[in-house]
């Protein structure tokens, strides 16, 4: 298991060159990861903008693979999502994870108000694309039923992950709470 982030620990020893936070919808990942290249000057690559094409098309794997491994190539960056599908391209470039595992209850409360928030306002995402509220709330394709099926199952996936061999190379950050993940963040500025 990796360690969780401590009140006295910073982020001092931990290789910033290439990050990919990681976490279930909602956990805040994006925004991290942006906040943390702005921090650092690195540029940022939300993997959701490389995977979802225009109407909501999922970029085939091998496109979607070599894309990331493309924007990746740099020697600075940091990154954002969890997609399995391409992390022996993603995880040993990486230096460190940072690992968003909030409690459901947050996750779900910030996934709820982030998609009331772009569904009436209508806010452009990826490729043009915009959420619908009716089918984030009423379709079998809901970003709540994904949360609600993929939270505890990350936790155990990215757990297994992190003790194979090909990812010891990584230093991980695990973050458990809203105030630990600011601290952290702050830490990073000092």
């Amino acid at each position: 298991m990796p360690p969780s982030f401590e009140k006295d620990t910073d982020c001092g020893d931990i290789d910033l060159s290439r990050i990919v936070v990681i976490g279930t919808s909602g956990s805040g990942k994006t925004t991290m990861a942006k906040d943390l290249s702005g921090i650092l000057g690195v540029p940022h690559v939300e993997f959701d903008a490389y995977r979802h094409g225009p109407n909501w098309t999922e970029t085939p794997d091998d496109i979607f693979r070599g894309q990331l491994g493309e924007a990746l190539k740099a020697d600075k960056w940091v990154a954002d999502g969890n997609y399995s599908v391409a992390r022996d391209v993603v995880w040993p470039r990486a230096t460190a994870i940072v690992w968003l595992d909030l409690p459901f209850p947050v996750t779900f409360w910030r996934l709820f108000w982030r998609t009331m928030k772009r569904g009436i306002f209508r806010v452009e995402l990826w490729n043009g694309n915009k959420e619908n509220l009716w089918e984030q709330f009423f379709s079998k394709t809901s970003i709540f039923a994904w949360a609600f099926n993929t939270h505890w199952k990350r936790r155990k996936t990215f757990t297994l992950a992190f003790a194979q061999p090909e990812h010891a190379h990584l230093q991980v950050v695990r973050l458990r709470s809203p105030r630990t993940a600011r601290r952290w963040l702050k830490s990073v500025v000092s």
